[in-house]
């Protein structure tokens, strides 16, 4: 009775740490599941108020790499704590479990009522679209099944066997599997990601350098000849160089007001892979046209003096 007692204790701190990392990669696993489809949904039925592919990448990224680890994890730390409950059936009535699956069962249940709550009301605002009605039978698809699942493990037999528990290890390993096959039709394959994110900073360097140059022609009146003299040791400013082979952009003057910038992107602006040809925005520098081929791609323009007229600064009133 004592070895029994004795054994039962030094397990508690094991079961503790079984149950909280279980519990914890489970959360982490099924917010990362929705939020992998519900980008996926943005990227394939964009909304033209509020689309931002980069931030929709890195989401999917983030996602992606929590389901590839906390999945396994959570699989591994159900099967340990399976073949624990068969050796010691009293185990299942732990409160600590009772109150980690009651607690998952109220989020599930808050998620669900949550969920139809939104629904309601976007119906009563007309703003019933296919995002939004995919995005809703996700979330809900997901609370259900979870919040299903652990009434049926609540309600189980001590002494009760069931295959249910490994079909569901198969089945959740296949969604992420697909999900993550899915992000590459989608998306793009890593190296194609990689790829477009060089393109990216290709842009914004470009940018950073045509305000410059700009700030050059307001002070001077005059373009820089080549780009070492938009150098500023004060402002710290830095020609950038292709972040990929660090070669120097290109850089012309067409006539006094007219210069271009060029260089080499990887990848089509408006390829999304499979997803319709749309813009790509940049974020707050995303000001004018950069759209570019595969290739190298050259971008013109010319100052207009009326619109960028400089500023003169009055000069200080002289006290007698």
């Amino acid at each position: 009775m004592e070895n029994t007692q004795a054994h039962n204790t030094g397990s508690m701190p094991r079961d503790v740490f079984l149950y909280l990392l279980n519990i914890f990669t489970f959360y982490v696993s099924v917010i990362s599941f929705i939020t992998v489809f519900i980008q996926y949904i943005n990227v394939l039925f964009p909304d033209p108020l509020n689309f931002y592919y980069t931030g929709i990448t890195n989401a999917i990224r983030l996602c992606t790499s929590i389901l590839v680890i906390a999945v396994p994890v959570y699989i591994l730390t159900s099967w340990i704590l399976g073949k624990d409950f068969k050796k010691n059936h009293e185990k299942r009535e732990l409160k600590l479990r009772k109150w980690l699956l009651y607690f998952t069962l109220f989020i599930s249940a808050v998620t669900v009522i949550i969920d139809l709550i939104i629904f309601v009301y976007n119906f009563f605002s007309g703003e019933l679209t296919v995002r939004f009605l995919l995005k809703i039978i996700v979330v809900l698809f997901v609370a259900a099944a979870v919040f299903g699942y652990y009434i049926w493990d609540l309600k189980r037999k001590d002494r009760e066997t069931s295959q249910i528990p490994k079909r569901l290890s198969w089945a959740v390993s296949f969604l992420v599997l697909t999900s993550i096959v899915l992000g590459f039709f989608i998306i793009g394959t890593p190296k194609e990601q990689r790829a477009r994110r060089f393109d990216e900073q290709r842009v914004t360097d470009l940018q950073m350098m045509q305000d410059q140059l700009i700030n050059y022609w307001l002070q001077k009146e005059k373009l820089p000849q080549d780009l070492s003299q938009l150098e500023d040791s004060i402002s710290g400013f830095i020609v950038p160089k292709d972040p990929e082979t660090a070669a120097s952009y290109e850089y012309n003057v067409i006539n006094n007001l007219s210069f271009e910038f060029c260089a080499v992107f990887k990848t089509l602006s408006k390829d999304f892979g499979s997803v319709p040809a749309r813009p790509i925005f940049y974020g707050d520098f995303y000001q004018q046209n950069w759209a570019h081929e595969v290739g190298r791609t050259c971008f013109q323009r010319t100052i207009d003096p009326d619109l960028y007229k400089k500023t003169l600064v009055p000069e200080p009133v002289r006290k007698d």
